[in-house]
C-alpha cells in the first residue's frame, strides 16, 4: 500500500512550492505588459498552475489526514497514487503550457487522474 504520509509530504512541498512561485510571480505583477499583459493565455495559465500547487497540495495533505476503513487498503492506495499524479502534474502542465502551447494537449493526464482519485475515494466508503 501507499503510505498516506507520502501524500502528507508531497502535499505539504506543493504549498510550500507553491508559496514560492507566488512570490517570484507577485514580483512582476505590476507590470501590465508582464507574460504579455493582465488578460494573456500564457499569465492566465501561469496562475492557475500557482493555483493549482496550493489547492492540490492541500487536498493531499487533507487525504493523508483522512481515516479509512481496513476494508479498503487498494482503494486508498490507488487514491494516493492518482492524488499524487494529478496533483503533480497539474501545475506542472499548467507552467508548461505558459512556456509552449502545445502541453496543452496533455491536461488529460491531471484531469482524468483526479477523477479517478475522486472515484476511488468514493468506492472506497468511510469509517
Amino acid at each position: 500500500m501507499i503510505t498516506p504520509v507520502l501524500n502528507w509530504y508531497v502535499g505539504w512541498a506543493m504549498v510550500l512550492t507553491a508559496f514560492a512561485t507566488g512570490g517570484i510571480l507577485g514580483l512582476h505583477f505590476h507590470d501590465e505588459r508582464f507574460l504579455g499583459g493582465y488578460a494573456s493565455f500564457r499569465r492566465r495559465i501561469i496562475r492557475l498552475g500557482h493555483i493549482a500547487l496550493a489547492a492540490l497540495g492541500m487536498l493531499n495533505v487533507l487525504f493523508s489526514l483522512a481515516a479509512w476503513p481496513t476494508n479498503s487498503v487498494w482503494t486508498a492506495s490507488a487514491a494516493s497514487v492518482c492524488l499524487l499524479l494529478g496533483g503533480t502534474s497539474m501545475p506542472a502542465i499548467c507552467f508548461l503550457t505558459g512556456w509552449n502551447q502545445g502541453f496543452r494537449n496533455f491536461f488529460f493526464i491531471p484531469v482524468a487522474a483526479l477523477m479517478l482519485a475522486i472515484v476511488f475515494i468514493l468506492c472506497g466508503g468511510h469509517p
